[in-house]
């Protein structure tokens, strides 16, 4: 059961309304909630292109990470000369077919690859109509035939009640065949899948629908204009395609008034770590992070809050006084961290900053797909300089080595895993220093965790 955390009452409750249901996969019980209202809207009032005008004037971006402003992608998906594509290979998924000219697609990115965060599961779990409605707006809009649910194989209780909404709407006539009597068909598909890390980027999950090796593509094009099967094709995260059917039934006005107006909206952020209740809130988009983090009930009494992390693995560490920073796209940025997967890790002084950033660098390293040397060596580089810190062996030189190799990875980097990698390490840089320095000069750990080499002068001879 998800513990959803309880949040102020000025905070609105778009996609966490239904949280806590009886039976999630009850169709009657949503409808009567509001399901498939915005997509009546948009087959019965708004048309394809007033669609997407609609998210236009909402300010909807992507929740995956990115934040790239969701009408565009639409857009662009949309718009492209979508010509003969390439063909499936003989190893894609059984089924899968080749795409022809006109063909476009809609893949709804439902796999969660940072470990131990269960936002995108928790929705899917809890609002299944939601979800599938969103996909569904998605593939009207866009003018797709063909929409695919991808969940982590593993999240067998969500891809079980995803596949009873997609089976109910479609008897309903809300999917398949002559969609709410527009004459257009829409056939939506869940597909598990399992793999790496990876599968969490855009261009590997397609790669990995396609039966291929799962390795980041070099853009442009975009899969907006190539993407699944050659086809153009829009993939958004579950996340951001739930807000979709608030907007089109509350109205678009409504949504761009929520939250940080450069970003509108709300945010679904896991709460974990050193906190007195960790648990899931949907918050508006702007709210300091302190606030989050309060909502959780704050770190255990008799302890104190040493650091955040907000983003995941390849997030960035931030020290109590950047708390006040608002969790949105370019707040987050500027102090060196990111939305991510929307979850944030509270650490109090138990635990060692220094041990904590060599430990996620090593999952980056260990998990990238080695398909460019400078995240396949140098994230592995590193990683090394940070285990000399924690094992007293750090050399002088350590600092700028690690400061010149995390900006060459960034500046050469392919994908958004190798761009952010070096997220954890150089925060500790920018904010730790004197703990940083602690394990350079004296070869010891203020936290206890390390257990550096003792460095002693040589005993006088005798």
């Amino acid at each position: 059961m998800t513990t959803l955390l309880s949040t102020p009452g000025g905070f609105p409750r778009l996609l966490t309304a239904g949280f806590g249901a009886p039976d999630p996969t009850d169709l009657d019980a949503a409808v009567a909630s509001g399901a498939f209202d915005g997509l009546k809207r948009a087959v019965r009032e708004h048309g394809p292109t007033d669609t997407i005008a609609q998210l236009r004037v909402s300010g909807l971006r992507g929740r995956g990470g990115g934040g790239f402003p969701t009408a565009e992608k639409w857009h662009a998906a949309a718009t492209a000369v979508a010509g003969t594509a390439v063909a499936a290979t003989a190893g894609a998924t059984a089924g899968a077919a080749t795409a022809g000219a006109g063909t476009r697609y809609v893949v709804a990115n439902g796999y969660e690859a940072d470990p131990s965060t269960f936002v995108a599961r928790a929705l899917m779990e809890e609002r299944p109509y939601l979800v599938v409605e969103g996909v569904t707006i998605a593939a009207f809009a866009v003018g797709a035939r063909e929409a695919i649910i991808a969940v982590r194989a593993e999240y067998a209780e969500a891809v079980r009640r995803l596949e009873v909404a997609v089976a109910q709407a479609e008897e309903a006539g809300f999917l398949g065949t002559d969609v709410l009597g527009s004459g257009r068909d829409i056939h939506v598909t869940v597909r598990p899948v399992q793999g790496a890390y990876m599968l969490g980027e855009e261009t590997v999950l397609l790669k990995a629908l396609e039966g291929k090796r799962g390795q980041p593509e070099q853009r442009p094009p975009y899969p907006a204009e190539r993407g699944l099967f050659g086809a153009p094709t829009v993939v958004n995260d579950v996340v951001t395609l739930a807000a979709v059917p608030w907007i089109l039934a509350h109205g678009a006005a409504a949504f761009a008034a929520i939250g940080d107006p450069a970003a509108p909206g709300t945010f679904l952020v896991q709460v974990a770590g050193a906190v007195e209740e960790p648990g899931i809130a949907e918050v508006p988009t702007g709210t300091p992070l302190r606030e989050i983090v309060d909502l959780a009930g704050g770190v255990p009494a008799g302890h104190r809050l040493k650091a955040v992390l907000v983003g995941g693995p390849s997030g960035g560490l931030l020290p109590p006084r950047e708390l006040d920073t608002p969790y949105s796209f370019a707040a987050l940025r500027e102090v060196g961290a990111h939305v991510g997967s929307g979850s944030i890790l509270v650490a109090d002084e138990r635990a060692c900053v220094v041990d904590l950033a060599t430990l996620l660098t090593r999952f980056c390293a260990d998990e990238a797909c080695g398909k460019t040397i400078p995240c396949r060596i140098g994230l592995r580089r590193l990683t090394e300089i940070g285990e000399r810190f924690t094992s007293g062996r750090a050399r002088p030189t350590d600092v700028a080595l690690a400061t010149d190799l995390s900006r060459d990875i960034v500046a050469s980097a392919l994908c958004d895993h190798e761009r952010r990698a070096t997220g954890p390490l150089t925060t500790v840089l920018r904010y730790f220093r004197p703990e940083l320095d602690e394990h350079l000069l004296r070869s010891a750990c203020p936290a206890g965790v390390c257990h550096p080499l003792a460095v002693t002068s040589a005993a006088p001879a005798h």
